[in-house]
This record gives C-alpha cells, structure tokens and sequence, in this order.
C-alpha cells in the first residue's frame, strides 16, 4: 500500500496543484478587472460561474467516472484545463471569463472525486487518511503561492500588461501532468451494485452527515474570504500597491502550507477532533488580536499584513482532518457519491462568500472585514462542536 501511494503522490499533488491555481487566480482576475473599471457585484458574481457548475456536475461526474474510469477521467479534466488556459490570454471580452471559470469549475469537480477516491481506495485508518490528505492538499496551498506570487511579479513588470500569459504556464504544468499518470497504473474505485442515485442519498444521509456538511460549508466560506479577496482588502483598505497586496497575500498560503504539512507530521500524536478544535480556537484568537489592533490603535495599521497570512497556520488543517475523520467511515464503493457531496457544499460554501464579500467590498465596509470573518469561525465552531458529539454518539450506540 505505502509503495503504491508513493508511485502516485506526485501526480497526485500535481493535480492539486494545478486546480490550485486556475481556482485560485480569482483574487488577481478581481484585483485586475476592478481596475478596468469592472463593478464589484458583477466580480463578485464571476465567483459563482465557478461553483454552480462544480455543484451541477459533482452528481453526475460519479457515473461519469465510474464508466470511463478514475485514469481517464483524471487525463481528460487536466487536459481541458491546459487547453483553456491556453486559450485564456488572447481572450479580452468579459463574458469569457464566466465560461472559463465554468469549464474550470467542472473539470475541478472531477478532478477532486478522482483524487478522493484514490486516496480512499489506498487507505484504511483516519489518521492516515488525514495525514495523506493534508500531505496532498498541501501542494493546494503552494499552488495558491505560486499564482499569487507569480502573477505579482509579472503585474509589477514592464510587461504587465501581459499578466494573463502567465496561465501558459499551468498550461505546461497540465502537459506534465497527463505525461505522469499515462505511466502509472491506478487501482480503479468500483461500485458493488448499481442503484439509482436519490437511493444511494437517502442511505447516506444520516444527522453526523448534515452537520459534517454544514461544517464544510462553512470552512470553505471562510477560506474563500481571505483567498479571493485579500489582495483587495490589502490594496483598498491598507494602502499598498497591487504587488505587494499579492505578495502579501501568497503568505497566506505560504503559511497554510506549512499548517498543512505540519498536520502530517505530528497528526499520529493527537486525537483529531482535539487538534481540530485546538486550531479553530487559535484562529479566534488570532482575529481577535487583529481586531483589537484595528479598532484600538490604527484602522489602517500595516501589522496586519503579517498577522492575517499567520491564519493560514490554524486554518489550513481544517478541511483535511475534518474530511478524513468522516471518510474513513464511507464505505469505499461510496466514496465517490460521497466526495461529490464534499465537492458541492465546498462550492456552495465559496460562492455565498464571495457574493457577501463582493456587498462588503461594493457598498465599502472594508472596516467590518476580520469582524465579519470572525463572526462565521464562532458558527463554524458551534456546528463544529454539534458534530464531534454526534459522532460520539453514533460510535457509543
């Protein structure tokens, strides 16, 4: 098993990676596109041109994946991605940002369900399963890293008009990628029996679902918070010019890489539940000092560029160890009707918040920012907490 998961880690994290940046690009397409005069509702829409079709196509990816195979599917989504990322720089007009960001979004939705139930169909135990995971997911964040950090450097440049070649470049990491798993031989994820789709929910579907899917919800709500719109927190409330907001920004995830693998270093030492509940708590605390600096000493103090991407730490290992804890009791022959319900309530959960934040950020109330976070983190840790002890009670009956 070990060896096997090693011989296809890299693809793997090369995947992630990749999605990493074509979803991840939507903090510097607003920070572009707002200076060429595009509203901030109509951006804050574009969010969504993303998650709906990754929340339409989750459901019906699984029988799509199941009849072409993990592989393939696998192939053919990174495919379409180098393909429109090709295409995305001699493209001016704006509605084709929606259709981009929509294929994006689809072939994210089977990306994710393969990925998940590779990893599912390898291992058995949660705490492998969170240390897999948050290994895997890490390479989400250094993706993050490197758009942010990438693209700042090319807007800060004599060619910055030129920003939107640098997606030829996830074009090629995609070439590489499909090269990796064309020579790798992956152990497909099969189903038992064939029942229709409302009869497999319906058996899934218990109280720790709901809740569990309540808590995705909102982790993804609040990451898309800080990944999408930080460069434009940065730039129009701190005051600092577009490479540095970016710059400052790929900290953020700089640091949430280091959570993540962090996590899957030392996760075989705790209970999860406990670490999870140990890194919501620090998040609080973290925001609340970030407050206090905000309403007390400076609205505008540049401290907060440093003390925001310290998040990343405590915010990171949420998704993964959460996620874990709950697929490691999915039946394998499930795991890809259940990875498509994680995929949609992620999406829902990044699309609701950037429609909020795109009304914070038009009618400019940039002033309510980590108030407005912390605000969902205190519900994000009450529905986290009815979970754990749902979970409880399930194992004692």
């Amino acid at each position: 098993m070990a060896t096997k998961l090693s011989t296809i880690s890299l693809p793997l994290k090369l995947t992630f990676l990749i999605f990493s940046m074509v979803l991840n690009c939507m903090g510097i397409v607003i920070l572009q596109l707002s200076e060429a005069k595009i509203t901030y509702e109509k951006l804050g829409f574009l969010e969504s041109f993303k998650d709906i079709p990754i929340a339409l196509i989750s459901l019906f990816a699984v029988n799509f994946i199941s009849k072409i195979g993990t592989k393939k599917a696998l192939i053919l989504a990174l495919a379409i991605v180098g393909v429109c990322s090709c295409i995305l720089p001699f493209v001016e007009v704006f509605w084709f940002y929606k259709l981009w960001f929509a294929i994006i979004g689809a072939c994210f939705a089977i990306g994710k369900i393969c990925v998940f139930g590779i990893i599912r169909n390898n291992i058995w135990d949660e705490k492998s399963l969170a240390k897999t995971m948050n290994s895997v997911e890490a390479s989400f964040m250094i993706g993050i890293f490197v758009v942010n950090t990438g693209f700042g450097w090319l807007i800060s440049s004599q060619y910055s008009e030129f920003w939107k070649f640098g997606f030829l470049f996830i074009s090629l990491l995609s070439v590489v990628a499909i090269f990796l798993f064309s020579r790798i031989t992956i152990s497909e994820v099969k189903k038992t029996e064939d029942e229709g789709l409302i009869s497999e929910l319906s058996n899934i579907f218990n109280t720790p679902v709901i809740a569990f899917l309540a808590v995705i919800f909102f982790i993804v709500f609040i990451e898309q918070s800080f990944n999408s719109w930080l460069p434009s927190f940065y730039k129009n409330h701190l005051k600092v010019n577009s490479f540095f907001a970016l710059q400052a920004s790929s900290f953020l995830a700089l640091f949430s890489y280091v959570g993540r693998m962090g996590t899957a270093n030392i996760i075989q030492r705790f209970s999860l539940s406990k670490y999870y509940n140990i890194c919501l708590g620090l998040i609080v605390f973290v925001l609340c000092l970030i407050i206090l600096i905000q309403y007390f000493e400076s609205d505008n103090s540049k401290i907060l560029l440093y003390l925001f991407p310290v998040i990343g730490l405590f915010l990171s290992p949420l998704y993964p160890v959460i996620n874990s804890k709950m697929i490691a009791q999915i039946d394998k022959e499930k795991i890809n009707l259940f990875t498509s319900l994680i995929v949609i309530f992620s999406s829902l959960g990044s699309s609701v918040s950037s429609i909020i934040m795109a009304l914070l950020f038009g009618n400019q109330l940039l002033n309510y920012y980590p108030l407005y976070i912390l605000f969902f983190v205190i519900i994000l840790l009450v529905i986290s907490l009815i979970y754990f002890n749902l979970v409880k009670k399930k194992i004692r009956n």
